[in-house]
């Protein structure tokens, strides 16, 4: 699932807050020198002044675009475009005065400072909030990881202007040659990594989030690989020069100087994201004070019933491929891993699961927790972690993963869930792993916040009713 920038004037919300913040403390510092400490608000005609300036702000930048590449400027043009934005803003503060007829009644003292102030103060922040951003994409755990496709021929001219921005939000992996073998090369300080033939291969054991396609004369290859990395759940950004009527959800994007048309599984928007990361934190936290207290009550039970550890750790695959490490109250015998190979002919799940009825492998305890659905509390921390999500796909084990097919791949397009489509829809009657694929695609394929949310009700639903386990 590919988040979709933000377009337009609210594209740096960030910058946009932080110079209101900025701009009301420039006004009460102002009004703090000129008549003693003490707030504006309380003063009618100033906490007009108070409500007017933040609305003139966004006025301004509105009609101006004055955020349009501002992280690409420098100090010096960072620092004229403040001047030009607080010379409007008091051009438009002093015609109001004239235009109610109240300048008297205000402190032309106060209207200067407030500019010489505001200036010093958003410079200042601006170029902290470039420095923020700037180590967060500096890190590589906050950055996407992307693949490029290209030729020979491209490839050094290609990886030299993605490697250019500062401020990109992906890195780059790994790249793959349509027209050749160069795998174990590097271009630029990047490694080689796949070829046409190995391309989908390396796809399907490798994290990667998205693909970059820039090639020129060969639009056969361009099509073919587009329309494997879409069955894989792959978000695909194609230079223009290939483009097809058949695939979904397309937006145009830049890249580093690079015009491209964005396809993937499903486009979901920074505000859908924002929201959901919300309700996902809030759940998470509830979680984690309920997995306190079955700490206390349900602890003692599993060790006296098999001595040991309290919590059941393992490493599964989540988005994209990127593995992380799973809690839940273990619910089994100490031997369990081991056992079940013994048990594998006894699968009831037809394709790259395990499931059994009567597990032998689960003790007395277990058997309830897993029936109420308390041991999958300590997820919770996975939650807030943000490894997985209240509502996804169910993730799979490492064993699992590695015998993927392409199309199951594209069940990881987005994170993994506590509770997800698969779980709503009649767990413990669905046998065929191709089901449980269609089914996670679904939800990925349709996502909106109102599914999410319908899927979190009938969760709660499933759980009070003992259908099956979450």
């Amino acid at each position: 699932m590919y988040r979709k920038a933000n377009k337009g004037w609210l594209k740096h919300f960030d910058f946009i807050v932080v110079d209101i913040l900025l701009l009301e403390a420039a006004f009460i510092v102002s009004y703090s020198i000129r008549f003693g400490f003490s707030t504006p608000f309380v003063t009618p005609d100033y906490s007009v002044w108070g409500v007017m300036l933040p609305i003139l702000h966004i006025l301004i930048i509105f009609f101006t675009e004055e955020y349009s590449g501002i992280l690409k400027r420098g100090y010096l043009k960072e620092l004229k475009a403040v001047l030009q934005h607080n010379f409007i803003l008091v051009m438009m503060i002093t015609f109001y005065m004239f235009a109610v007829q109240q300048s008297a009644d205000y402190s032309r003292i106060v209207l200067f400072m407030i500019f010489g102030i505001n200036i010093v103060f958003s410079w200042i922040g601006r170029a902290l909030v470039k420095k923020i951003l700037h180590l967060a994409y500096s890190s590589e755990k906050n950055l996407s990881y992307m693949l490029v496709v290209t030729s020979k021929a491209e490839v050094e001219g290609t990886m030299r202007l993605l490697k250019r921005g500062k401020y990109s939000n992906y890195v780059v992996k790994g790249v793959a040659i349509v027209d050749g073998d160069m795998e174990g090369q590097t271009v630029t300080g990047i490694p080689i990594v796949a070829s046409k033939d190995t391309l989908c291969e390396y796809l399907r054991t490798n994290t990667v989030d998205g693909v970059f396609v820039h090639v020129h004369n060969f639009y056969n290859e361009v099509e073919a690989i587009t329309e494997n990395l879409l069955t894989m759940g792959v978000t695909v950004h194609i230079s223009l020069a290939h483009v097809s009527s058949e695939m979904p959800n397309k937006v145009v994007e830049e890249i580093n100087g690079f015009t491209v048309l964005t396809t993937s599984i499903k486009m979901a928007t920074r505000r859908q994201l924002f929201i959901k990361r919300t309700i996902d934190i809030g759940g998470g936290l509830i979680g984690l004070l309920a997995t306190i207290i079955a700490f206390i009550v349900f602890a003692p039970i599993i060790y006296i019933q098999s001595p040991g550890p309290i919590f059941f750790s393992q490493e599964r695959v989540g988005r994209n491929g990127r593995r992380f490490r799973i809690y839940k109250f273990r619910s089994m015998y100490m031997d369990a891993e081991e056992r079940k190979k013994e048990l594998m002919d006894q699968n009831k799940m037809n394709g790259l699961m395990f499931k059994m009825d009567n597990d032998p492998r689960i003790m007395p305890i277990g058997k309830f927790i897993r029936r109420v659905s308390i041991d999958e509390l300590p997820q919770s921390i996975n939650i807030l972690k943000g490894d997985m999500s209240l509502v996804g796909t169910r993730p799979p084990t490492v064993d699992e993963y590695i015998k993927y097919e392409l199309h199951h791949k594209r069940r990881l397009a987005a994170k993994p869930g506590l509770t997800g489509m698969w779980q709503v829809s009649g767990r413990s009657d669905i046998t065929d792993f191709e089901e449980v694929v269609k089914l996670d695609t679904e939800y990925i394929s349709n996502f909106s916040l109102g599914l999410y949310m319908k899927i979190l009700f009938k969760t709660a639903g499933v759980v009070l009713k003992k259908k099956g386990s979450i």
